[in-house]
């Protein structure tokens, strides 16, 4: 049903927009001028081999009770991603991540139809061109996810926990591997205490997560954002930096808004930066999403005067630019 609508909408020239859980979209105030498709396909099959268990999930699957039933049957893997809103399709346009894991790292094959060449095609990882927070599927309308095929360990304890912010709260150092269930609530639990987990009680949960993306620079550019914190803000303003592989270095979005005097809670209408959390923008009711690109602009142009990098935004913006 799902080819077949976007079959005949692109024979008919018909604008389409794929929705699935629409945690991470941001749609302009005067909506979408064409087709919306919401994914709400079905489905997990599991296939064996040895310690190594392979997931295929249709895209409109919940994530985080994939993730749950993951954990409930011994399958590590997905564990610190767990308390991410959406659906299990999207999380390969995005390459979700948090606490030292992404979905890529246990990704096999995205099933996607391809509106180019109208037809149903298995694409590896390597055809998927994941980096970090995007892929080749990201902001690109060619192809529609279909399902998520993930290869998974079947093990009682963790992966090794990368994440030092995740090892504090489970009390253990930096590489152990700490029972599933154990993960999975410490994660829940830095979430929540974030804002990012969806909670009615909790108005800092109305938002599309994180705004904004941690910045990659050359090693070249983080050494001029170095230089420019050091003179303006004084000695001890280190820019936090963790290594590429490439040679690149990645900044805390986090760091460069609060040190451009953006604090949490910043913003006095209907749209502000989280109490919890400085990546959050959250709607405090009755929100256009003029307001709260007005805001995110005004942090964006904040943070590009003062440290010369220019923050991008980490949801999709539909009908809207930054």
């Amino acid at each position: 049903m799902v080819v077949q609508t976007l079959a005949a909408a692109d024979a008919a020239g018909e604008p389409v927009l794929v929705i699935a859980g629409g945690s991470n979209l941001v749609v302009a105030d005067a909506g979408f001028a064409g087709t919306a498709l919401r994914l709400l396909t079905r489905g997990v099959s599991t296939a064996a081999d040895g310690q190594a268990v392979r997931l295929t999930i249709a895209a409109g699957e919940p994530w985080d009770a994939l993730v749950e039933r993951a954990i409930a049957d011994g399958l590590a893997g997905i564990e610190c991603l767990s308390g991410i809103p959406g659906s299990t399709g999207a999380t390969p346009i995005q390459n979700v991540g948090a606490y030292g894991q992404q979905v890529s790292d246990v990704i096999r094959s995205v099933r996607a139809y391809d509106r180019g060449a109208g037809r149903v095609v298995d694409l590896a990882p390597a055809d998927c061109r994941f980096g970090y927070r995007t892929s080749r599927l990201r902001g690109a309308e060619r192809f529609v996810v279909l399902g998520v095929t993930l290869e998974l360990e079947r093990s009682a304890a963790a992966r090794p926990v990368r994440y030092p912010e995740l090892a504090r709260a489970l009390g253990v150092p930096v590489g152990a591997r700490p029972p599933l269930a154990a993960v999975r609530e410490a994660v829940l639990s830095l979430r929540r205490g974030k804002g990012m987990v969806l909670d009615p009680a909790d108005p800092d949960s109305v938002s599309a997560g994180s705004f904004f993306v941690n910045p990659i620079l050359s090693a070249a550019g983080f050494a001029a954002l170095e230089r420019r914190a050091l003179a303006r803000l004084g000695p001890r303003a280190r820019p936090p930096a963790w290594p590429e592989p490439d040679g690149a270095v990645k900044t805390s979005a986090a760091w460069l808004i609060e040190r451009a005097g953006f604090r949490r809670g910043f913003g006095e209408g209907r749209v502000g930066i989280s109490s919890k959390h400085s990546l959050a923008l959250v709607n405090r009711g009755g929100a256009t999403t003029a307001e709260l690109i007005a805001l995110a602009r005004q942090i964006r142009d904040g943070v590009r005067a003062l440290f010369g990098v220019t923050l991008m935004p980490e949801p999709t913006l539909v009908g809207v630019e930054l």
